[in-house]
């Protein structure tokens, strides 16, 4: 029986320790979505991209997305996303979706244009680049690839 409660305390110490490095770990991480204004960017292709991806200008995170929709009108993918209040962006500012690497996460990319107006709280960035994706990519370059050793092309 003694045995019993020691495990059983010992268990309990185990899981609190468990949930203070959890708790740690998020509080120190990148994870939890940032505070700020609402922005939105219509994109043909936002493949790989999800909710809570990172908002980045010259790599620091500065908001994240927050909802992803179709425009019945246009067929165009609507991202809408949170920048940090300190960050003022200009209306030319470019926005594109890029990727950590080769096979990595997608993020949305600012960058930040060179007119003095500003972007309003909860209105449309106009100036967007679709995401390439990989296999778009990969097609293409087979298809060259091939188009040219075709056997049954007379020179």
């Amino acid at each position: 029986m003694k045995r019993n409660v020691i495990e059983t305390v010992l268990g309990g110490v185990v899981l609190i320790v468990a949930g203070v490095f959890l708790l740690i770990s998020y509080n120190s991480s990148d994870l939890k979505p940032v505070e700020g204004y609402q922005v939105k960017a219509k994109f043909s292709s936002i493949d790989g991209l999800v909710v809570g991806s990172d908002v980045r200008i010259a790599g620091v995170k500065v908001g994240s997305v927050i909802d992803q929709r179709i425009d019945p009108e246009d067929y165009r993918a609507v991202v809408t996303m949170t920048v940090i209040p300190s960050v003022k962006l200009p209306t030319d500012t470019l926005v594109r979706v890029s990727s950590n690497g080769l096979l990595g996460d997608k993020y949305i990319k600012l960058e930040p244009g060179g007119k003095e107006t500003f972007i309003e709280p909860g209105k449309e960035l106009a100036d967007t680049k679709d995401v390439i994706s990989l296999e778009e990519l990969l097609g293409k370059v087979i298809f060259l690839v091939t188009e040219d050793d075709d056997p049954d092309k007379k020179n």
